[in-house]
């Protein structure tokens, strides 16, 4: 076990910069389990960059599915993201239904169906990474009371369209839609505009309304802050990134097919280390 939770954390620093900085905020001894949850997610997440292929998906999932049901120990304890991860839900006592979820979520992933509304994005948000976050602050803060619970829905979507935006040139180019087809007849664009690339004033429109979405989100995150109990904040953290990343996107010249969007990390860094204090000031010391 002792070198499952290194694994995990370097795949985050690698992967998540976001979580991994956000987790070295954590006590030290919640670090490793907090790394093996990203890490999972980590893992599920890239189903489709590894598998290529829908059915090699499904079976990889089914694979997670088995050892969260307790199953396949014998495998999980040679895999150390898996290893890790059981440790961790046994350890904090993790319901292993939402971990469950993010499973089933991510098999859409797997296939070309576009995201059919907002409503249905949201929900896959809610199933992926809120259920993270949620996961992440019962780790460092214990009880998952109603008003954590909330934050990490809202949390959760605000982080997830940002994902979804930030990766559209990604999901473009194989011709995956996460932007909904509701809201893009909303502005008279199609998906026959991803499909080749170009940036009509109407797709701009439909990201627009998406990048809207997730500041009303965040806003209700950060409306239930003084109800959070504050040990639960490194779990929050990354939501602190949001702002910038939308703003990025509202940049003179942003084109979502070609605009790489990112934060330069001694930003990022400045920008989670204000974030922290301005989250445990407001939470319930």
């Amino acid at each position: 076990m002792d070198d499952n939770y290194p694994h995990c954390e370097a795949l985050v620093r690698g992967a998540d910069k976001d979580r991994f900085l956000a987790s070295l905020f954590a006590p030290a001894d919640k670090r490793g389990p907090l790394f093996a949850l990203y890490a999972f997610k980590l893992e599920i997440g890239g189903v489709r960059e590894r598998a290529h292929e829908p059915m090699p998906g499904e079976i990889r999932l089914q694979w997670w599915r088995d050892v969260l049901n307790g199953e396949r120990k014998g495998e999980a304890a040679a895999n150390p993201v898996a290893a890790a991860l059981t440790n961790t839900i046994a350890r904090f006592g993790l319901p292993v239904e939402p971990l469950l979820d993010i499973i089933e979520a991510h098999a859409f992933d797997l296939y070309d169906d576009p995201m059919p509304t907002l409503a249905a994005m949201e929900a896959y948000a809610r199933k992926t990474e809120s259920n993270v976050v949620g996961s992440g602050a019962a780790i460092v803060a214990g009880n998952n009371n109603g008003a954590m619970n909330l934050a990490a829905e809202h949390g959760g979507i605000a982080t997830s369209l940002v994902q979804a935006l930030r990766s559209f040139a990604r999901h473009a180019s194989r011709r995956q839609v996460y932007v909904p087809l509701e809201v893009l007849d909303r502005h008279g664009a199609g998906v026959e505009h991803i499909y080749v690339g170009h940036a009509s004033p109407e797709l701009k429109a439909a990201l627009a309304e998406l990048r809207n979405e997730a500041r009303r989100h965040l806003a209700r995150f950060e409306t239930l802050l003084p109800q959070l109990p504050a040990p639960a904040m490194p779990a929050f953290l990354s939501a602190a990134l949001v702002p910038g990343y939308l703003a990025a996107m509202e940049q003179p010249g942003y084109d979502p097919f070609r605009t790489a969007i990112d934060i330069a990390q001694w930003r990022r860094q400045w920008m989670l280390w204000r974030a922290a204090r301005r989250y445990a000031k407001a939470m319930q010391g």
